[in-house]
């Protein structure tokens, strides 16, 4: 990868690699989940020190894949179904991980395989002339003849615990790259006279594996495809399914549309006939039914409610709780506020801190200043409230029910209600000024 983080680390779909393997895993509702981490230190523990249950097993030098499970095989129970994923193939499947559990011969063991067109870099899965596995030779150590096959190990098996134990002491590092290869568990198993059974992963590219930055991008365009399916599936209409980024849990439903180049992160909520524009980015949002945002939109750690009308170009952020039919247009952006139904926030604008009522009235260019240097400051506007354009709202403060703010106002005290409220300095006209000129002599 070429990168001081460590490679499960990286991330696909706003996640790290490995957390993808972990949620498959959990998927299975296994009894226990062993990792085993080795370049980088504690840092891949660290990372998923909210994740309940995993136990992590140090694998201090990198001796090859029969060395890294040997790190964990001291912790299982002697008669433990074992699985045996990898954190850098972070496409699997649950299903095609229930076909393989389902596989495995008590006693003998079980293995994932591909049929792929292209297996530079693969160990080819031999057979004999009954279609049985018999070994397994991995690229570096294959002729010429082994490398015109097209099934390829993908490296995951299922076997009891205590045959793995007997497997693992008998490995050898007699080949090219002086390791501990995993997979020559299958020509030891076959040698002791087990069943090994091999079962045909259906989508090759569930177990493509990542080694540098252009296989990190193979797969996150591979996960997006499937985002993108799984949310038309659900009923949206998705414009351009190469042109949508889902970094997190989205769930929508059905009539929902997303233009192009939207960015959904974290865990997002789009209720009936959603509409978002081109280039919007969501984060941690609700979105509820018939609302319209309109392009170049951000919203992050929001709720909005029904029929809103967003943007273009507005930013809403975190702490923003919109009731239905709230206006909000560009340029406009709305922090830590609650804006009752109704209201209209339409150009240029920042509010912030803000207990809003319905049915009010924002002008162009009105600012709330809530910030005085060392605290933040809350300010208070009832219903139906009119306030005209470039005012300044000096918070602490509270602006009665009814009540009108003449444009270009500073407010700093609180106004009352059903009257108009005006603080600016009375216009002027000097009379003979001329405006200086540079000399031109």
């Amino acid at each position: 990868m070429r990168s001081r983080l460590p490679k499960v680390l990286h991330t696909l779909a706003g996640r790290p690699m490995l957390a993808h393997v972990l949620r498959t895993a959990a998927s299975l509702d296994p009894r226990e989940i062993h990792v085993v981490y080795g370049f980088g230190g504690d840092a891949v523990p660290r990372a998923f020190r909210d994740w309940p249950g995993l136990r992590w097993h140090r694998q201090a030098q990198q001796l090859g894949t029969g060395h890294a499970l040997a790190q964990a095989l001291p912790a299982l129970d002697e008669a433990a179904q074992v699985l045996v994923l990898y954190g850098d193939v972070p496409l699997l499947r649950a299903e095609t991980l229930t076909r393989l559990l389902a596989a495995w011969p008590p006693g003998g063991l079980a293995l994932l395989t591909a049929e792929v067109a292209d297996p530079q870099g693969y160990g080819r899965v031999l057979r004999d002339a009954h279609g049985r596995v018999e070994r397994i030779v991995e690229h570096r150590d294959a002729g010429p003849e082994i490398r015109t096959i097209t099934e390829v190990n993908t490296g995951i098996l299922v076997a009891r615990a205590a045959e793995l134990r007997r497997w693992v002491d008998a490995l050898r590092p007699d080949n090219a790259q002086k390791e501990y290869y995993l997979t020559d568990c299958v020509a030891l198993a076959r040698a002791q006279g087990l069943p090994v059974e091999a079962v045909r992963v259906q989508d090759p590219e569930e177990v493509l594996g990542i080694n540098d930055r252009i296989q990190l991008a193979r797969c996150e365009r591979v996960l997006q495809a499937r985002a993108a399916q799984e949310l038309m599936l659900q009923g949206v209409t998705v414009r351009d399914p190469a042109r949508l980024e889902v970094r997190g849990t989205v769930t929508a439903q059905p009539d929902v549309e997303i233009d192009v180049g939207v960015l959904l992160e974290g865990t997002v909520q789009l209720d009936e006939g959603v509409r978002v524009g081109a280039g919007c980015v969501l984060r941690d949002v609700h979105v509820g039914p018939g609302t319209e945002i309109l392009p170049y939109s951000v919203l992050e750690g929001a709720s909005i409610g029904a029929a809103c009308r967003i943007g273009p170009f507005a930013r809403i952020r975190p702490g923003t709780d919109l009731a239905e039919a709230v206006h909000i247009g560009n340029f406009v952006e709305i922090k830590n506020a609650r804006i009752a139904p109704g209201s209209k926030i339409n150009h240029l604008s920042y509010v912030g801190d803000t207990d809003m009522g319905a049915g009010v009235n924002v002008g162009a260019g009105t600012i709330t200043c809530n910030y005085d240097g060392a605290r933040k400051h809350r300010t208070v506007i009832g219903d139906n409230v009119f306030i005209g354009s470039n005012t300044a709202l000096v918070a602490p403060l509270r602006v009665a029910s009814g009540a009108t703010i003449g444009a270009g106002s500073v407010i700093t005290r609180d106004a009352p209600p059903d009257a108009l409220t005006l603080a600016r300095a009375r216009q002027t006209t000097v009379p003979g000024w001329r405006r200086p000129r540079k000399d031109r002599a």
